[in-house]
């Protein structure tokens, strides 16, 4: 079909372009620039090694310098190991099985280490992710292949707009005092027949109460496990938490991004960990591991009965791994079989251990900042589909400049909130602004429909504070500059700088420690946040509230909130260009 032949296209552009300028931060840089970068470990040294599912070999590596510093490695990424005694020879590709903050664990397809491994130091390489983009290339083949069949294609051409959706299918009744309307009003709409929902939940709407209560509503409706995904580990982690602590039994695929042993014992790899059966697999496994050392043992120049005896105890090593690996699918299938809902991000929806499971329902949070074939791997495993999003705020980042590529901006989710408007219900009450703040986006994004929550129309720092202030530097020679395309304005950053100085003074005289705001200083560009977070980390006036401040980009901020913001624009040229900013979902979001 043409749509999902020109969506390939499109994400071939992005996969091309992604890729050089992956290989241009990889290949030609040294090895202190990519750690810089976060993209090298260099050197570390091998904590642990053992051999796991299908005979692969599983290692454990650990940084020696750059501790506590962030860096890019994630789970289910490709890496490279590799010596320095011939970086570009000696290489060993693998998957990242857990990324933590100064550990790894990498998973290989060999059942031992090359020989090269012993002698020099040793470094760990991320490689461009072909994986991400391979699986959705086969999400949209089997999006195409599902319109020949009759019922699996049925939600597809739906989505498409090939087929209308029905008259609404009439929605039970939901009531939730914790709730207000238009909450209940959506839940309502999720819990009906529909083989589509859509929740469109501008900022501070409580768009992720709404999906957590709506979830417990159709586990009690259906008692069927259900799917959620997200774009993001960030957005995946929050859901999770946040039904957890709902009471919801939930197993997350992959491996969390934000430092939590509470979330780490949800994800799928500890569960299996902590399951009865597992204490089974650990003695198997030892009794492996015994076979495969007696084996090894066995060096060159050995006769036939040593090769024999060699041969057998391999052959007994790999008896046991089939029984493990025959246990452990025992033991995955007993952790999913117990779970309500499984969480993942969109590729990770297919997961091995969950390729071929089909959801009733699936619910797809954050689906406006999702690339459309990303959306199509969980919604083929679907009978029915929830979206949550904001298609008013940032869209997904797309980094090819090529001008046919603005097509991936276009999101599923936008192009069905246009088509299908009867499905689309929207959060109209906000509890995170002042009426002033408010009135921009309300106005110019949701056609004046917002409405604030009690506790925030009127919210002020101080009764005599305006909820808002704008500063015009127009004329005071703060001029933006630009290094190697990067953006900063360091008048203007230093000017903020002792604007917040001034306020959190003004505040720490009138406040105690626990009104004490939280604040956040956002701008647009990198550069900037980056040189706004230097001198801010620098400055002995705001080093008592370092707790308090958070300095980041627009686009990394979204979702978050705090009581106080300082937006830095930073554009400031005589030629009047902004940039990006002329979108204005960014100012939306800000």
């Amino acid at each position: 079909m043409k749509y999902f032949s020109e969506l390939a296209t499109l994400l071939n552009q992005e996969q091309a372009f992604d890729k050089a300028q992956h290989d241009a931060l990889l290949l030609q840089r040294s090895v202190q620039e990519r750690i810089a970068l976060g993209v090298t470990w260099f050197p570390i040294t091998i904590t642990n090694s053992e051999l796991g599912r299908g005979d692969y070999l599983t290692i454990t590596v650990n940084k020696t310098n750059h501790l506590e510093e962030g860096h890019r490695f994630r789970y289910g990424m490709p890496v490279s190991l590799f010596s320095n005694h011939a970086p570009q020879q000696d290489r060993l590709h693998g998957v990242i099985a857990f990324a933590g903050r100064d550990t790894m664990r990498i998973s290989f397809r060999v059942d031992e280490l090359p020989a090269w491994s012993r002698g020099g130091r040793l470094g760990i390489d991320l490689l461009f992710d072909e994986n991400s983009y391979r699986e959705m290339h086969c999400a949209l083949d089997e999006a195409n292949l599902a319109l020949t069949d009759q019922k699996q294609g049925n939600l597809v051409r739906l989505l498409l707009g090939e087929t209308d959706i029905r008259e609404p299918a009439p929605s039970p009744v939901y009531e939730n005092d914790s709730l207000n309307p238009s909450q209940n009003k959506a839940i309502a709409h999720i819990l009906g027949k529909n083989p589509l929902s859509i929740l469109h939940g501008p900022p501070g709407t409580g768009k992720t109460t709404t999906l957590v209560y709506a979830v417990q509503a159709l586990l009690k409706q259906r008692s069927q496990q259900l799917l959620i995904v997200a774009p993001s580990n960030t957005a995946v982690d929050v859901l999770t938490e946040r039904l957890d602590a709902a009471g919801v039994s939930v197993v997350r695929i992959g491996n969390p991004v934000k430092v939590s042993d509470h979330l780490q014992e949800l994800t799928l790899d500890a569960r299996v960990d902590n399951h009865a059966s597992h204490k089974t697999i650990k003695n198997l496994e030892k009794q492996a591991r015994t076979y495969s050392d007696m084996a090894h043992k066995y060096k060159r120049n050995f006769g036939k009965a040593e090769r024999d005896q060699r041969k057998a105890l391999f052959d007994e090593a790999r008896k046991i791994r089939k029984e493990i690996d025959q246990l452990l699918d025992y033991i995955v299938k007993d952790v999913f079989t117990k779970a309500q809902v499984i969480t993942a991000t969109l590729v990770g929806a297919n997961h091995y251990a969950i390729r071929n499971r089909r959801y009733q329902t699936v619910i797809i949070d954050e689906a406006a900042q999702a690339l459309e074939p990303a959306c199509w791997i969980p919604i083929l495993k679907a009978d029915r589909v929830v979206l949550a999003g904001d298609h008013c705020q940032l869209p997904p980042t797309v980094k090819s400049s090529h001008r046919t590529s603005e097509g991936l901006y276009h999101t599923l989710f936008e192009k069905l909130v246009a088509q299908h408007p009867a499905h689309v219900s929207l959060l109209d009450v906000q509890y995170r602004m002042n009426t002033q703040i408010m009135k921009y986006p309300s106005q110019t994004f949701y056609a004046d429909r917002l409405q604030a929550a009690p506790t925030a129309a009127h919210w002020t720092l101080r009764g005599d504070n305006s909820p808002i202030v704008f500063i015009d530097t127009a004329g005071a020679g703060f001029e933006e500059t630009v290094v190697d395309h990067a953006i900063s304005n360091r008048e203007e950053a230093h000017f903020l700088c002792n604007h917040l100085a001034s306020l959190v003074t003004d505040l720490n005289m009138s406040l105690t420690d626990q009104a004490f705001p939280s604040i956040g200083v956002i701008t647009p560009y990198r550069a900037q946040s980056l040189y706004l977070r230097e001198i801010i980390t620098q400055d002995d006036r705001l080093q008592p509230y370092a707790k308090q401040l958070q300095v980041n980009t627009i686009d990394s901020f979204q979702g978050q909130e705090k009581d106080v913001i300082y937006i830095s624009l930073t554009r400031s040229n005589a030629k009047q260009e902004i940039g990006f900013l002329a979108d204005t979902r960014r100012m939306n979001v800000a």
